[in-house]
């Protein structure tokens, strides 16, 4: 039995030893490198710039009342659409107590003055008719007699706009009825029945009543980097998406470009306008994030390769070109060449290269 185990040992030591070796042997020989190879190809070459911003009417209009007041009635709601002249609001006029009294006042003059015009006239009437005076003097009463009555129409229609804001013969002039001054849909109306509005004058914008846009004509609005402004010009065609509308890309065209830029988070931008074409069949809502590509450099057809496969000595870009294989080894040969434009993922190759050649690409891992 001790023979068995003797035997065993040694048997097992040498298994192990033949083993280290082995492993040993395989470790040291060479690994074979190995490369993919690639070829150039005729393929379209596009750089673009992304800009982010949002979809804006290109026409908002804040809608202002020409009168101070409370509001009586509101007769539209957001999102509804509305025509230029449409009435929005009515205002209830709360008159100035020192307003009122002078209008009063100006009502109870007038009317002293025409009664005393109609008894003036009615005296040179008498006078005319028994022939004791002028044709001229008659005249003059009935002149002095038009104008108080005048006088009296101009007062009391004066103080009916003080007090109510518009006078009969003008209704259709009313200031305390506020309308649309565009023709679109109703974004908003801040205001409720019952607010008290100021009227736009000099000193004062002004309450808001409503925020009527034209959703017509929309407008991407964003900023560009100070790196990729230069390279961008007013009239080039520009591709937005949104983010809420999957599936959509809408063509535009590039109107404004900021000639003074802006900073934010310490970087300098560059506002952008580009006017949307939207079909009548997509609804888009005004304040949508958006991305718009705006196409810098473009080439069609070129002869092209994938950039990680171009090297550089120097001001020098050159390729390996494979010339064969030795045994499992592959074979390559420097070759310059003169490269272009490039997207990123594939440059253009003036010359040099054909699309024959095979190039040195990526290690394969085994």
């Amino acid at each position: 039995m001790k023979r068995f185990f003797k035997i065993f040992w040694i048997v097992l030591l040498i298994a192990v030893f033949l083993g280290t070796m082995v492993f040993l042997f395989l470790k040291s020989r060479p690994k074979v490198i190995e490369y993919e190879l690639i070829s150039p190809s005729n393929r379209d070459l596009v750089n673009s710039i992304i800009a982010t911003g949002k979809v804006e009417p290109g026409n908002e209009v804040l809608i202002k009342p020409q009168i101070s007041g409370i509001i009586e009635a509101i007769h539209c709601k957001p999102g509804e659409d509305i025509k230029e002249g449409d009435i929005i609001a009515t205002i209830k006029v709360v008159p100035e107590m020192s307003s009122l009294n002078s209008a009063e006042g100006r009502l109870r003059v007038a009317g002293i003055n025409l009664d005393k015009a109609v008894k003036d006239f009615e005296r040179s009437k008498e006078l005319h008719d028994k022939g004791i005076i002028s044709d001229e003097e008659f005249e003059t009463a009935q002149t002095n007699l038009d104008n108080a009555e005048e006088e009296v129409e101009n007062a009391e229609d004066a103080l009916k706009i003080v007090t109510d804001g518009v006078s009969e013969r003008y209704a259709h002039l009313s200031n305390t009825q506020v309308r649309s001054t565009i023709t679109g849909k109703i974004l908003d109306i801040p205001v409720e029945v019952g607010n008290s509005v100021i009227q736009a004058n000099t000193f004062n914008d002004g309450t808001t009543i409503a925020e009527v846009a034209d959703l017509g004509n929309m407008l991407f609005k964003g900023d560009v980097d100070e790196a990729d402004v230069g390279k961008i010009s007013t009239g080039v065609p520009v591709k937005v998406t949104i983010g809420a509308l999957q599936g959509y890309e809408f063509d535009a065209v590039l109107t404004y470009i900021s000639p003074k830029s802006t900073e934010e988070n310490n970087v300098v931008m560059f506002e952008i306008e580009a006017v949307m074409d939207i079909p009548d069949s997509v609804f888009v809502r005004a304040g949508y994030s958006a991305n718009a590509e705006i196409v810098t450099e473009r080439k069609t057809g070129v002869l092209a390769i994938e950039e990680s496969a171009v090297k550089f000595a120097g001001d020098t870009a050159y390729v390996n070109i494979f010339t064969g294989m030795s045994g499992k080894e592959q074979l390559f040969e420097r070759r310059d060449i003169e490269i272009g434009m490039s997207d990123g993922v594939y440059i253009e190759v003036r010359s040099g290269l054909g699309t024959d050649d095979k190039v040195q690409g990526l290690l394969k891992l085994n």
